[in-house]
């Protein structure tokens, strides 16, 4: 394994394409998402050197359109799984051995291909297959895909560059082998970049994966294994499975070479996950890396000196871009009594002008959930929310899924601070807000603290700084992300490096250094220059 250091090329977060009336961005996206409408395809299963098609075909529809069929991917079995895992294991030793610049070249040049030419693919096919708008599939789809990548490779040289001192006489160096055995990354819908970075990220660093998409996120997968491979990703590395989680689970997690697990999901499938490693974990041949990252229930916390029109656009985005659906996304507000009437009405104006449609009218900004199973969970607890003494409908409060899995951006107010859309995630486009006595800001913060199990992101919206040091202070585990005066979205790779703790995950921070380390097992090597040929130490000479 080289251990030579090199300037890999310098690194900015990639720039936001804005999609403006008349851009040429916006016209290279509308004709690829008329492109991608106008056809029917088929997606198989990646594994080794082979695309694996079966006869268990599941279409593929926008969410915002459930009966237009965009393509069927194929659905695999256990035997798939289990030759994925020959697969990888096949490939492993090469991959393992082929100096770290090879590897990196790859996924820069896959960064790269994203960026230019599969740009507009990637995006039309986040916006058709996870009903995201432009922008919002910009951010993800091309932007933060890309930064994954690209910072990555520097996250990867700075490991490598951590060496230990040399004392005379002695060369001690640290080397960062990939884990003994091969990687399980489970990846969500909601963001196509979460989905290319948890196996990419193992990849760099000289592991071999088995990836499983999320069945609604499948489209857009299937472009980045284009990517990737078009990048020069060698057979078996990276390798896609479509199966059922537990088909996958029963196989993976009792394999003795099983050797660590990249995750984004429910809080419920990763204990499962963790519970089942724990269950076989005399099977093992290492202990198994388990990163992972999970729900969230998160808040915004207003001071009676926040300014209301911040707060107001704060609450807006943060609950409503993407229909709610980021693991990061305002769920639950903690308004002061002083702000409250103002808040409010700002808050039914903008949702007011705010329209909600398919992505290919790019006037829409909320467009649909993702599926049936979601919007009928959301329904539920609105129509609760309609029936209950406890809260009330402030704004919005319809749902459709006649023709797409609409569900109108909604507002609770609640009487009760543990009222149960204050308590449970949601992942939709519900925002609870509770209002408090504007003088008992004290008393609010250990209510916020302990009405969820979860930690992953917040934010304190206050012009006044002791105010803003309380909250930080108090809140310190509360969340992973914590947010001054900003909505708890919008992580940026390098900038806010993302995760939190609690029920929320490993806190391993995708998009820094850390995650890297999680993917490597150090090797400390000491080398004697000149050895000593007596054995006896001068303690026991003579005088």
């Amino acid at each position: 394994m080289s251990i030579g250091i090199f300037n890999v090329p310098a690194v900015k977060n990639e720039p936001v394409k804005n999609y403006g009336p008349g851009s040429p961005e916006k016209i290279q996206l509308k004709k690829a998402i008329a492109e991608a409408r106008s056809k029917v395809i088929d997606i198989p299963q990646y594994i080794g050197g082979e695309e694996i098609y079966s006869q268990k075909k599941k279409p593929i529809t926008p969410p915002h359109d459930h009966q237009h069929v965009l393509g069927y991917f194929h659905e695999g079995d256990k035997e798939d799984v289990k030759k994925a895992i020959g697969a990888a294991l096949d490939a492993r030793s090469k991959w393992a051995s082929l100096n770290w610049e090879q590897r990196a070249a790859i996924f820069l040049k896959a960064a790269d291909l994203l960026a230019g030419p599969y740009r507009a693919e990637i995006n039309a096919a986040t916006m058709l297959g996870q009903s995201k708008n432009a922008y919002q599939a910009e951010i993800d789809s091309a932007c933060e895909i890309i930064d994954f990548l690209r910072l990555n490779v520097n996250f990867m040289r700075e490991i490598y560059e951590q060496q230990p001192i040399s004392s005379d006489g002695v060369w001690n160096r640290m080397e960062y082998r990939p884990l003994e055995g091969f990687v399980f990354a489970v990846t969500p819908f909601n963001f196509t970049a979460i989905a290319g970075n948890l196996p990419a990220a193992p990849a760099l660093m000289g592991n071999v994966v088995l990836w499983k998409p999320a069945f609604t996120q499948v489209y857009s997968a299937n472009v980045i294994m284009k990517a990737f491979k078009e990048a020069g990703l060698p057979a078996g590395v990276i390798n896609m499975i479509l199966v059922d989680g537990p088909v996958a689970g029963e196989v993976i997690f009792k394999h003795r070479d099983f050797a660590g697990v990249h995750f984004t999901g429910s809080t419920k499938v990763f204990q499962t996950i963790w519970k089942m490693i724990g269950d076989n974990i005399s099977l093992y041949k290492s202990f198994p890396r388990i990163v992972g990252e999970t729900g969230g229930k998160d808040f915004v916390l207003a001071h009676q000196s926040a300014d209301p029109k911040a707060l107001a656009t704060g609450l807006v985005r943060g609950a409503f871009e993407y229909q709610g659906q980021k693991c990061s996304a305002a769920s639950r507000a903690y308004i002061p009594s002083n702000l409250w009437e103002e808040v409010k009405n700002l808050m039914i104006k903008d949702l007011a002008e705010i329209k909600m449609g398919g992505v290919e009218d790019f006037s829409n900004f909320v467009n649909a959930v993702i599926d049936e199973k979601s919007f009928d969970k959301i329904a539920t607890y609105i129509e609760g929310a309609k029936s209950s003494g406890d809260a009330e409908i402030v704004v919005g409060g319809g749902f459709d899924k006649s023709k797409g899995y609409f569900v109108q951006p909604t507002v609770i107010k609640a009487s009760k601070s543990n009222y149960i859309t204050l308590c449970e995630e949601i992942f939709g486009p519900v925002l609870t807000v509770y209002i408090y006595d504007a003088d008992k800001f004290e008393e609010i913060i250990p209510i916020i603290d302990n009405t969820s199990p979860y930690a992953l992101t917040g934010a304190v919206f206050a012009t006044d700084r002791y105010a803003i040091q309380y909250a930080t202070e108090h809140l310190v585990n509360a969340a992973g992300n914590f947010y001054i005066n900003d909505k708890p979205t919008g992580a940026v790779v390098g900038q806010q490096p993302f995760g939190g703790a609690r029920a929320s995950g490993t806190n391993d921070k995708a998009g820094s250094v850390l995650n890297l380390l999680r993917w490597v097992s150090p090797r400390a090597i000491k080398e004697t220059l000149v050895s000593p040929v007596d054995y006896k130490y001068p303690f026991v000479l003579e005088e």
